[in-house]
């Protein structure tokens, strides 16, 4: 089973028709497991790993993702087959390498368009224009607030490798990667004010309130902190305990009963 492992700097907008075509992958999927994530979910897992403080291989994370494990009789589990598999790591290497781009670039703005944007829905604002009719066949199913399924997306990858988001031993580091991770963890919460701003539509019909859009911008810009901190810290380094050597004449460790000299010292 191959993986992506192409550089950030070849990277390459991923079009509108891609990302259908990812849902189409996801969906197709979820015949099989209905707990496979939608896409908004896997962009908020994606945007976690690459600010991640260690590189977490493909092999490692899809598992985790995807709830499957590729075995001897399915070495592409749970994609229908490899070509299907090759497909889906494909568009999601290009757009890998997009966000990891976007988060190495500085920016002063996020309306800037080589910024980070998270590929997100305003559900409400599209049930809103949906017809009373078609309201009414959805049901009462609860509708997830602007960013709310990314924000979980990220703490899931967050909350998986908990070694690798452990807080650094600099204090200083240790308070920006806790606030920063409040935004996010703020941005899984619903948001209950009163709409009062359009998501994507200048004078559209308000699905969000104010806050949430201001969370919302929290939260990318907190994606750069947590991109900054790590990558200025950088990987976690194994501590080696070593085992004292026994004097040439102490009891050996082996438990020879014998002098280290004349045993594992000889």
């Amino acid at each position: 089973m191959s993986t992506n492992t192409s550089s950030p700097a070849a990277a390459e907008p991923l079009a509108t028709a891609a990302f259908d075509e990812l849902d189409t992958i996801l969906d197709d999927l979820r015949t099989r497991d209905d707990e496979i994530p939608q896409w908004e979910f896997c962009e908020g897992f994606m945007a976690a790993l690459i600010c991640c403080r260690r590189v977490v291989p493909p092999s490692e994370y899809l598992p985790v993702l995807l709830g499957s494990e590729p075995d001897d009789a399915s070495p592409s589990a749970p994609f229908a087959d490899d070509a299907q598999f090759e497909r889906f790591m494909t568009l999601w290497g290009q757009r890998w390498n997009e966000v990891a781009a976007a988060l190495n670039t500085p920016v002063e703005a996020l309306d800037d368009e080589r910024a980070y944007q998270p590929e997100v829905m305003d559900l409400r604002g599209a049930i809103a224009a949906l017809t009373p009719e078609q309201r009414a066949e959805m049901g009462d199913a609860p509708v997830p607030s602007f960013g709310q399924i990314w924000a979980i997306g990220f703490m899931y990858a967050v909350e998986n490798w908990p070694e690798e988001w452990a807080p650094p031993r600099d204090r200083d580091a240790a308070k920006v990667l806790d606030a920063a991770l409040e935004c996010v963890v703020a941005l899984t919460e619903d948001d209950t004010a009163p709409p009062s701003v359009a998501a994507f539509e200048e004078g559209g019909e308000p699905t969000m309130s104010e806050q949430r859009l201001n969370d919302f911008a929290d939260a990318i810009w907190a994606v750069y902190d947590l991109h900054e901190l790590w990558r200025n810290i950088g990987p976690r380094v194994e501590t080696v305990h070593r085992v004292a050597t026994p004097g040439r004449n102490d009891p050996c460790s082996c438990g020879s009963g014998k002098k280290y000299k004349k045993c594992c010292g000889a």
